[in-house]
């Protein structure tokens, strides 16, 4: 039977909490009253995780469907592996850490049968997060709305609903370089948010750390915006404007007798200043040739070494 609801949930190294996860999830979907799917992604686990999870499908076959990847290929690309195979009409995105509670599903669900496309979870409270991970969060969404042509919710992660019109539309968008959540506003159609408490890790370790988070900002800048582009040309004409004022205020001391602004000190500090503007502003079109590079050779996304599911 066709499943009405989907629950895509990537997976890494996340033992300790597979079960549990999957015991919540099901309570939540087995009170909608409709046929529903829960989509678990091993990402290229190198725990016990996706045994873990052939036993949950084993155990459950009609509503547990287990996508082995062939590498870890990352978050992103779990998410979006899953999608691709959710078949229900609305088809939830949560992490299988619990931190997202499963129990929201319903409310997200309850919106959408409102008429909204696509509902996304906002985190009002996170518990158990530092200092530096909360400033570094702010910073990420600060840094992105002022940078990209998009509108991504404040405190609004992954954890959504997407409508299936929504869904197919986004899976049209076959970029190596993702971001789910920048590409879900993007495509537009009726958006609203529901907020929740996001809970603190009962066990393992974030998948987010700070190298991570830099990744996916930088991602989300270059595939929606040309400001830093634009910043390469604004930051040539600035260096050459400074420059040639040098030369000028130069030139007139050395007219006037007066002596003027030299040395191995200047020259060595202009030297190293106008290389560092070269360097970053190379790396900035490294960065943009680069993906243009990933886009050309064509290769799949993601690759599935196996996939467990009940023949229909």
């Amino acid at each position: 039977m066709k499943p009405r609801y989907s629950v895509v949930a990537p997976v890494y190294n996340e033992e300790e909490l597979v079960n549990e996860f999957y015991r919540r999830v099901r309570e939540v979907m087995e009170g909608l009253g409709s046929p529903w799917e829960l989509v678990l992604i091993d990402d290229g686990c190198r725990d016990n995780s996706p045994a873990l999870m052939d036993a949950l499908h084993e155990q459950d076959p009609e509503h547990v469907v287990v996508l082995h990847f062939a590498r870890n290929f990352g978050h992103q690309l779990a998410i979006t592996a899953g999608m691709d195979h959710a078949r229900g009409d609305a088809v939830t995105i949560i992490d299988s850490d619990l931190q997202d509670p499963p129990e929201v599903i319903a409310e997200l669900i309850a919106k959408w049968r409102e008429g909204y496309d696509i509902v996304y979870a906002v985190r009002s409270e996170r518990e158990g997060e530092t200092w530096f991970k909360l400033f570094t969060a702010r910073l990420f969404y600060r840094i992105i709305q002022a940078l990209t042509d998009v509108t991504i919710p404040m405190e609004a992660g992954d954890f959504r609903l997407l409508d299936r019109k929504a869904l197919d539309t986004l899976c049209q968008m076959r970029e190596q370089h993702r971001f789910v959540r920048a590409m879900v506003a993007w495509i537009g159609f009726r958006q609203v948010g529901v907020p929740y408490k996001r809970h603190a890790r009962v066990a393992g370790e974030t998948k987010y750390p700070f190298r991570k988070m830099f990744r996916l900002a930088l991602d989300a800048i270059t595939g929606f915006s040309l400001v830093p582009l634009k910043l390469a040309t604004w930051s040539g004409a600035l260096a050459t404007g400074a420059g040639l004022l040098l030369a000028l205020v130069l030139l007139i001391l050395r007219l006037n007798g007066s002596a003027p602004l030299a040395g191995q000190g200047l020259t060595a500090s202009l030297v190293l200043f106008m290389g560092g503007v070269q360097l970053l502003m190379l790396g900035i079109l490294g960065e943009y040739v680069g993906r243009n590079y990933d886009e050309a050779r064509g290769r799949p996304l993601y690759i599935i070494r196996e996939i467990k599911r009940q023949a229909d």
